[in-house]
């Protein structure tokens, strides 16, 4: 062991001829964790790059060392230890008696240094690639640490005491000596020097406990100007080192100011900037897991959980997020948001740690405390803690993240899956259900609908074990029911919202658990029944309860015919019971139903308004107030009956003329509904009214009409209510609607459409129809070319570049749709010149602040979508090309090859015409350079694009290189096809003329094969030459010839010539 710290490290060595160098030694040094840095910053001066000097026993003993440890790094431990033991001999005095010395007693610490600065500057030429570079980094981030700590505990209190920071001592010096030969390398030219250079100053920023002021200026200084380096590889290696520099940066230090404005500005600051906009997810990701966890940083950090790379919002869950601490400290906004954006995350990876997270972090975070007062060891794994979990889905307010389309359920389901000790330990007893919380109920609903509905029946006989039988849970629905409707009662208006809101939400979540019961035990069902009934004639029930208790009545009623007429029975009967209760004796006068189109053409006032009418001129105050509340009352039983009518056609599938309960209902409620002009009344009953077309194809023909005029007339709300109701008419009916001639051919239908997507002041709208027409299409109930064009011409619009809802629509139906069918990618191809000059026009018309995709980028798009070879044949495997290596189709999945032979002939006449531009041809050519030409294509068609690419390219149509090379490329590979074609037509000719006597050989056999039924697929080329009957794609077949004939059909069957009529001549 050493003694003392060496007073010869300060003389100057005789071995060395190099030992001259001078030595930064600071009187002062501070901690990373602590720092009041005084000195001012300075520019790094060139750095003196050891020149070698002969070789000594301390060189062979380092060289041997680092040679070993770039090897493996099984060994670094040991020799860090080794590397240590040379330097304490050559930098402390000998503990041992006088006279003896070590080894390396004749070397000082200047030698050492220097010698270890020799071997690590020969690593910044090596390459990324190379594993040997990152070996030695590490030993070297290794040896500084523990040098460190070792000259640490070597150093004694006093000297601690007598000074406000730590001495210098030998690791210091050398990490100075060998970070001032680093820091000019930073910014070499060579892209591997930086790299390394950068990764090595930054591993030994990571390796040291304390740090020199002015070096940690100039480290700063430094590391900034390499975030800005254009490689990545070398901004990852600057955040890291600046990252650990971020979290001792003083006050006073950011308020700096420096010289050179791109360092201006603290370095906390400029972390997150890059964190924000790096190009680089490695660098994103870097920084996120680097940065220090401040309450400044954490929501930058957290919003990396919507980062475009799912490698660094995996990060984020799971190792940023766990390594936060208590989730609890989050706020309850932060908490759900990272909930639902995990979960719902587009990708597996990033979804499954999500789930994790909340299932075995932030479920350890609530049940730890509770089993440390239990006597549990804080290194024992936390068992299952029911309280513990009713804490983390109150932490996650399952009030208002359980309810429909809601993150709870999904977390919850994740948690069953993955927590099957929790399911073995939660139980549902009789106290259980007695007090129910919003928290405890959506635990037993989850439990139930994840027992139902994964698993596939493995957790059949624990939900048949745990939850209770129908008849029990009745009751216990019925509690609950009536617990509301009393709290409802008797809360004055604006008090106990939240008391309500709980209990309300208590319901909802009995309702779901009934949903899933079986109800094949007949008492179970007949108290269900009359429950359901009975509270569904309660005029105070609120809407959500409402639904969810139809919906459980439809399941309770059977899903037979029968069933369903009971079903609409007992709602019409709840109906008419809410109507007396909330009028009272006093009822509307029944109205009869002539046709909705009638809606808005008749000028009969309602009862209220007429009484309002006589109220004012008779001028009584006191009868018009009263008028008012009866008003006021009529519509809140419209409303109320609308909805329960609304939720009940929700749930039917049967005729609407054979249930004669739908036609009362349609009579007595929804046209008048329809009819009225209380605007709430009347959008309410169209949607009922639209429901009903969906159970009448004639009811829905005479109001088709009506629906066009609510959207052309009505406000915004009211034409996305038209929109969806026409889509699902058409949906559920087919395009026979639009084919009628009362309808005009479904012209006014696409006229609809194309005036929504066109409204670019109402995105809502806009997006609606997107949506209605890109299903429709998808459907083929629309086949309309010029709606197809406007969704095209909409996609790539900047005027809808804020609609998100279209553009994420559009940017999956396009694709499929053309992809999916022969008769879609046609109808494509028919339209994409046309979109081609229309979006050309907008890109010409474009203000200077508005952006557009490129024009060659939208030809790129188009060329794609009409590519033949992605066209998706029924029985094809799912990515399994359509084409061979040579460009021929596969004669089991024969597509058509004139696709992009016929989008070249419109694209080479559009550029012919007068009207097109300079720029316009441009675009044009670009797009003829991505187009793929078949030999399978009609050989006329290829005659005709090759005279046309030639023609254009003697009289210059087009003037630029890159239009010429993409003209002559397309002439080539035509005449290359068409010459093949050509010459295989002529060996074809010949043979048939040589060989007569063959055919009649072969044609003795014909009559025999018929009868057997046999047929073999010929090539065009061969479509004269045997009967010259060919099918209208080019192909013939024929009966299958032996012997000398079956060797000449082989050579035929590859050939695409469709002109032999001569050949048969002969």
């Amino acid at each position: 062991m050493p003694g003392r710290v060496s007073t010869r490290s300060t003389r100057n060595s005789t071995h060395n001829p190099s030992s001259t160098a001078a030595i930064s030694r600071k009187s002062t040094a501070s901690t990373l964790g602590s720092r009041a840095s005084t000195a001012p910053r300075f520019s790094s001066a060139p750095a003196d790059i050891p020149e070698e000097s002969p070789s000594s026993a301390l060189r062979t003993q380092l060289c041997s060392i680092f040679v070993n440890a770039q090897r493996t790094t099984a060994t670094h431990r040991k020799l860090v230890i080794k590397l240590r033991k040379i330097q304490e001999e050559c930098s402390y005095e000998p503990a041992g008696p006088p006279g003896k010395k070590g080894k390396n007693e004749n070397f000082d610490e200047s030698w050492f240094n220097e010698e270890v600065a020799r071997c690590v500057i020969r690593l910044v030429g090596v390459k990324k690639a190379e594993s040997v570079g990152d070996r030695v980094v590490r030993f070297l981030g290794l040896f500084l640490k523990h040098s460190s700590e070792r000259d640490h505990a070597l150093i004694s209190e006093d000297a601690v005491d007598e000074t406000d920071a730590f001495p210098e001592t030998p690791s210091s010096r050398l990490t100075s000596y060998i970070l001032s030969l680093l820091l000019p390398l930073l910014g070499a030219k060579e892209k591997t020097v930086r790299y390394r250079s950068t990764q090595l100053v930054s591993n030994t920023i990571n390796s040291l406990d304390s740090i020199d002021d002015d070096l940690f200026q100039l480290l700063r200084h430094s590391l900034l100007k390499r975030v800005r380096d254009k490689e990545s590889m070398v901004r990852v290696q600057a955040v890291i080192g600046l990252g650990r520099l971020a979290g001792n940066e003083t006050e006073a230090d950011q308020n700096e100011d420096d010289s050179d404005d791109e360092d201006a500005g603290g370095l906390l600051d400029r972390l997150l900037e890059v964190l924000q906009n790096d190009p680089s997810a490695d660098v994103r990701r870097t920084l996120l897991l680097n940065l220090p966890l401040t309450p400044a940083t954490l929501p930058y950090l957290l919003e990396r959980a919507r980062d475009q790379d799912p490698l660094t919002r995996r990060a984020l869950y799971s190792r940023l997020l766990p390594a936060l601490g208590d989730f609890r400290h989050l706020s309850l906004s932060m908490r759900e948001k990272l909930l639902r954006w995990g979960l719902r995350d587009r990708d597996e990876s990033v979804r499954k740690a999500a789930a994790r997270l909340f299932r075995e972090r932030w479920i350890e975070d609530c049940a730890r405390p509770r089993a440390a007062v239990e006597g549990a060891l804080p290194d024992e794994a936390t068992p299952p803690s029911i309280d513990g979990l009713l804490e983390l889905l109150e932490r996650i307010d399952v009030v208002n993240s359980g309810v429909e389309n809601g993150v709870a359920l999904e977390a919850m389901k994740g948690f069953w899956e993955g927590r099957p000790d929790y399911c073995e330990a939660v139980t549902f007893d009789d106290s259980f259900w007695d007090g129910l919380s919003a928290e405890s109920v959506f635990m037993a609903r989850s439990f139930h609908e994840f027992c139902r509905y994964e698993g596939d029946g493995k957790w059949d006989a624990l939900v048949e074990e745990k939850m209770p039988e129908v008849t029990k849970l009745a009751f216990f629905l019925e509690k609950y029911l009536n617990k509301l409707i009393h709290t409802i009662k008797n809360t004055p208006e604006g008090e106990g919202e939240e008391d309500i809101v709980e209990q309300e939400f208590i319901v909802e979540q009995l309702l779901h658990i009934a949903q899933t019961l079986d109800y094949t035990d007949e008492v179970g069902r007949r108290k269900t029944f009359s429950l359901l009934r009975e509270i569904l004639a309660t005029a105070e029930l609120p809407e959500e309860i409402t639904k969810l208790v139809i919906e459980v009545l439809r399941g309770v009623c059977g899903k037979d015919a029968s069933g369903e007429r009971e079903f609409c029975g007992v709602v019409l009967e709840a109906v008419a019971e809410v109507h007396d209760t909330i009028l009272g004796d006093e009822a509307p006068e029944d109205e009869s139903f002539h046709s909705a189109k009638s809606e808005l053409s008749e000028d009969t006032p309602t009862k209220a308004r007429m009484n309002r009418a006589k109220s004012q001129d008779a001028g009584d105050a006191a009868d018009g107030e009263e008028d008012e509340e009866k008003a006021i009352r009529e519509i809140m039983v419209n409303m109320k009956c609308l909805h329960i009518a609304q939720c009940m056609l929700e749930n039917v599938e049967g005729n609407l003329q054979e249930n004669s309960h739908l036609v009362t209902m349609l009579n007595n409620l929804v046209v008048p509904a329809v009819r009225s002009h209380e605007a709430p009344i009347r959008e309410r009953g169209l949607l009922c009214l639209g429901l009903c077309c969906l159970l009448d194809k004639t009811l829905a023909e005479e109001n088709l009409t009506l629906f066009l005029h609510c959207f052309n007339k009505g406000h915004d709300a009211l034409q996305v209510y038209a929109l969806h109701i026409l889509s699902d008419i058409l949906t559920t009916h087919g395009s026979a609607l639009l084919d009628s001639a009362n309808f005009e051919n479904g012209k006014p239908i696409y006229k609809l459409y194309t005036k929504a997507l066109k409204a670019d002041d109402r995105p809502e709208a806009q997006s609606a129809a997107c949506t209605a027409v890109c299903k429709l299409m998808l459907g083929c109930v629309i086949k309309d070319e010029d709606l197809l064009k406007t969704l095209v011409v909409a996609y790539f619009d900047p005027s809808t570049a804020e609609n998100l809802g279209l553009r994420q629509a559009l940017t999956y139906f396009l694709p499929v749709y053309c992809h999916s069918r022969k008769e879609n990618q046609e109808r494509m191809q028919r339209v994409a010149v046309p979109v081609m000059h229309s979006l050309i026009q907008i890109n010409d018309d474009l203000d200077e602040e508005e952006e557009m995709v490129g024009l060659t980028v939208i030809a790129a798009h188009l060329a794609d979508w009409t590519d033949p070879r992605k066209l998706v044949v029924a029985g094809t495997p799912a990515g399994e090309s359509l084409f061979d290596e040579s460009g021929r189709k596969d004669a089991a999945k024969a597509v058509p090859g004139d696709i992009h032979l016929d989008l070249a002939k419109d694209v080479l006449e559009k550029m012919f015409s007068s009207g097109c531009s300079k720029d316009e041809r441009k675009v044009f050519t670009s797009m003829l350079g991505k187009m793929h030409i078949s030999p399978n294509s009609t050989a006329d068609k290829l005659r005709a694009v090759h005279e046309l690419v030639t023609q254009a390219i003697d009289n210059h149509l087009v003037s630029d290189a890159p239009g010429r090379n993409a003209l002559s490329k397309l002439q080539i590979a035509l005449g290359k096809i068409v010459e093949d074609s050509e010459e295989t037509h002529k060996d074809t000719t010949t043979v048939l003329e040589a060989g007569p006597t063959l055919f009649e050989q072969g044609d003795e056999r014909e009559d025999e094969d018929e009868e057997e039924g046999m047929t073999v697929g010929v090539g065009d080329g061969a479509a004269g030459a045997l009967d010259g009957e060919a099918d209208p794609e080019g192909h013939l077949t024929t009966q299958e010839l032996e012997g000398a004939k079956d060797s000449l059909l082989d050579d035929l069957l590859d050939d695409d010539d469709d002109d032999q009529e001569g050949a048969d001549e002969d």
